[in-house]
């Protein structure tokens, strides 16, 4: 029987976001992952073949996770698709400081990698297009709350009013879409 593989690509994006969470984005290195790892830099390497291989794959699990919470259900509304951007923004909102934020700044670097990100909003705002009260509602709330990750990112969180922003946001976006009673 053939040795097991003790490389797995999962487990590395793992450690290669436990260094980026503890001690930043320029602390992860293909030689830091190895170390964190416990295996040699060529074996990081079989996986990601360069730093910047790494940072990809890391953003592409990230924009995958938000887009699996995002994206389940094709009967949502504009407004509940929202809701649950907001949940999801608030169930991540310790992955989402401001060391993982440098990683992503970094990435955006690469005119590929912002044409990516580009056309994951371009998708979004796709999804909650038309010019429909409710539609309208769902597009500023959405843009309300990525201007709430901005300033997060920005280090302007410092108080810990980001789950009162959201609150504040998600509150808005019920009284806009709420179906009036007769």
């Amino acid at each position: 029987m053939g040795r097991q593989p003790t490389i797995n690509r999962d487990r590395l994006l793992d450690l290669a976001e436990e260094i980026v969470r503890t001690e930043g984005a320029k602390a992860l290195t293909i030689d830091a992952l190895a170390k964190a790892a416990g295996i040699s830099k060529g074996g990081v390497q079989y996986s990601f073949a360069s730093k910047d291989q790494l940072v990809q794959a890391l953003v592409e699990r990230w924009t995958r996770q938000f887009d699996d919470m995002l994206e389940p259900d094709d009967q949502l509304t504009a407004p509940d698709r929202v809701h649950r951007y907001i949940g999801s923004m608030r169930a991540s909102q310790q992955a989402m400081n401001a060391k993982m934020a440098g990683l992503m700044i970094g990435y955006l670097q690469e005119p590929g990698n912002l044409e990516e990100a580009r056309n994951w909003y371009r998708g979004v705002f796709a999804r909650l297009g038309g010019d429909a009260a409710d539609l309208q509602a769902a597009r500023v709330a959405f843009l309300a709350v990525e201007g709430l990750f901005l300033m997060r990112i920005a280090g302007l969180d410092e108080d810990g009013n980001w789950k009162a922003g959201l609150d504040d946001v998600e509150a808005v976006l019920r009284r806009m879409t709420e179906t009036p009673k007769d």
